[in-house]
Order: structure tokens, then C-alpha cells, then sequence
């Protein structure tokens, strides 16, 4: 019986070993998971939600450090010399929803290319750049453009089809 206790402790350690090289290796923070969105493996989550601007997503990874939530995006392409603009802007909405959904504004956020992780800090300055973008897109919203082609195909695959007056089908 002892040896069977011995070899299920060593498995254990193995194991453990393993999911923290993995872990390391997908370029995480220190801390808990929280929330996950990347796993073939467990149920994926609900998009996190913020009514009052209308936002949802789903970040690749939300990593609970002490009292900080950390968002974490993951991208599968080379790093650039700095992040994207778009990316960026995505981490920066992910910061946000983390912010209402848990009531604990991240600090910053964790963008990681393939070769390379840039932590961006979400500031004032980066959430007001958000908040504005997001204002706009609610007034381009309400201003459809008159449509610019004449092909029902591209209008059955338009994702403004349900509101849209001007469609071919």
C-alpha cells in the first residue's frame, strides 16, 4: 500500500510541474485564472458585460494577483516593435469590463505576441480614449451609411442586416 501512496505523490509532483512550465510558457503573470476563454478543454464563460456602455467580450485570460485583476490577450502572430493600436484599444475594453465586472479597476493589462509580452498601463488617458470611441461608435450607429454595391450576397452576409432599411433581399 505505501508504495502506491509514493508512486500517486511523485505523479502528483509531475503533474504539478508541468501545468507551471505550461503555464510559464504561455507568458501569465503570477496568480489565479479567473476567468478563461481560450481552453478546448472546460466550458468557455460568458462574455463579461458593462451595460452602461453597451460593451461585452471575452478576454483570453483574467489572472487574479492579491487584490489586482490582470487581463491577459493573447495574439498568435510575431510582436511588432509596439502594439497595435487595435490591440491596444482591445485590452484597453477588456480592462474595463474587468473593472465593472469585479469591481476592481485594473491597473494594467497584459498583451502577449508570440515572442514577446508588452504590459500596458490603463490610465486614465487610455480608458478616456475608449469611452470616446465607444461614444462615437454609438452615434455612427445611429447614421447608417446609404448602401455602396448592388449585391444581395453581400447584404445576406452584412452583419448590419437587422438594422438595416436598404437591404437587396
Amino acid at each position: 500500500m505505501p508504495i502506491i501512496i509514493l508512486i500517486l505523490v511523485v505523479m502528483g509532483l509531475i503533474i504539478l510541474r508541468l501545468a507551471k512550465r505550461q503555464y510559464a510558457l504561455v507568458g501569465l503573470p503570477p496568480g489565479r485564472v479567473v476567468f478563461l476563454d481560450t481552453s478546448q478543454f472546460v466550458r468557455l464563460q460568458n462574455a463579461l458585460y458593462d451595460p452602461v456602455t453597451g460593451l461585452s467580450g471575452k478576454p483570453d485570460y483574467l489572472i487574479r494577483d492579491h487584490d489586482a485583476i490582470i487581463p491577459v490577450e493573447l495574439k498568435s502572430g510575431r510582436a511588432p516593435l509596439q502594439p497595435y493600436p487595435g490591440h491596444i484599444l482591445q485590452l484597453a475594453a477588456y480592462c474595463h469590463l474587468a473593472g465593472e465586472v469585479y469591481g476592481q479597476r485594473p491597473k494594467y493589462g497584459i498583451i502577449k505576441y508570440a515572442d514577446k509580452s508588452f504590459a500596458i498601463d490603463f490610465d486614465s488617458r487610455l480608458e478616456n480614449q475608449l469611452l470616446d470611441i465607444l461614444a462615437e461608435l454609438r452615434r455612427c450607429e445611429q447614421h447608417m451609411p446609404d448602401r455602396s454595391h448592388d449585391s444581395a450576397r453581400r447584404c445576406r452576409a452584412c452583419g448590419h442586416k437587422e438594422i438595416c432599411d436598404q437591404g437587396l433581399d
